[in-house]
């Protein structure tokens, strides 16, 4: 059985190919390629030692391409058509003139900062797809670690295995009943000492809020209500019934505004939430993931979108 040897050209000898097909004529073909007649010759004899046959056939009035050469030409023809297709591909991508990008947010980053957000990059790039999924923190990570999303927006914890940028550091506010009296410190806010033998409502342990409280080395003064639920909305209508308080990040006080509930600033510095960007290690993003993070990035520069007043 005969084995084929490997073909090695460069980009002059398809030059030079090239040239004489459209040409076919040797003078005219190596002044293309700027190269004397005699060079051009003995390179187009080398391409056809290395494919083992004649590409052209050569007469004292004419250059002509033989049967092998024109099966050579509509390939080389084919592959440019292909290589000018993926060039423009990669230029309408680098233009941001196609393309996609996702994003993985918590939920509360996702209602405060992607909506408007999200309003702004199909203004500016109609023609890149955006797609949003808003999920816990474990969600977050997972749909990052499976290359579903270019990058995720979540709370610090355990996140050694990506890359992360800090996008800033978020406060926590009690949350209770209008008629409680921890209801009436206003900006003085409250403190540790203030929860003692209160009973606090927690939201799930694979939120980032509840992972957050319990990474303190803050001995319990309080009860832990047996109450854990998942979802803010809940959390609110059980702190309004008077079930109990909690201590939940700024970004989520939008769901504990109405009438019977109230918010007050939580003094405690080491209570806060850091809120990242995490993308994969060592991986870098892509032009439409870069400008969504740019994007991202101008509108945390003004605090009213960052973290509005609750």
């Amino acid at each position: 059985m005969n084995s084929l040897n490997p073909v090695r050209w460069s980009s002059s000898d398809l030059e030079a190919f090239g040239a004489l097909v459209q040409t076919r004529h040797f003078t005219r073909a190596a002044e293309r390629c700027h190269l004397s007649q005699s060079a051009f010759s003995q390179k187009i004899r080398r391409l056809e030692l290395a494919v083992g046959a004649r590409l052209f056939e050569r007469s004292t009035r004419q250059v002509s391409l033989t049967p092998e050469g024109e099966v050579l030409a509509q390939e080389v023809l084919r592959l440019e058509q292909e290589l000018q297709q993926a060039l423009g591909r990669l230029q309408a991508l680098a233009g941001l003139q196609a393309g996609r990008v996702a994003v993985a947010a918590l939920p509360s980053m996702a209602a405060v900062w992607l909506p408007e957000l999200v309003a702004q990059w199909r203004q500016q790039h109609p023609q890149v797809q955006l797609t949003v999924h808003d999920t816990l923190a474990q969600g977050a990570t997972a749909l990052l670690r499976e290359g579903r999303v270019d990058f995720a927006l979540t709370a610090g914890g355990d996140l050694r295995e990506f890359d992360t940028e800090l996008l800033l550091t978020e406060p926590y506010w009690l949350v209770c009943p209008a008629s409680h009296p921890l209801a009436a410190r206003g900006p003085a806010g409250a403190h540790w000492a203030d929860l003692g033998g209160e009973e606090l409502i927690h939201l799930a342990r694979s939120s980032s809020v509840r992972q957050q409280i319990e990474r303190l080395d803050q001995p319990p003064t309080w009860r832990t209500s047996p109450l854990e639920v998942e979802h803010l909305a809940t959390l609110a209508g059980l702190v309004r019934a008077g079930l109990g308080l909690s201590l939940v990040p700024a970004l989520t006080l939008f769901h504990f505004k109405g009438p019977g509930l109230a918010a007050v600033p939580f003094q405690e510095p080491a209570l806060t939430r850091p809120l990242v960007l995490a993308r994969r290690k060592g991986q870098a993003l892509s032009v439409a993931a870069q400008a969504l993070r740019e994007l991202l990035r101008q509108r945390l520069a003004t605090p009213a979108s960052a973290l509005p007043p609750p």
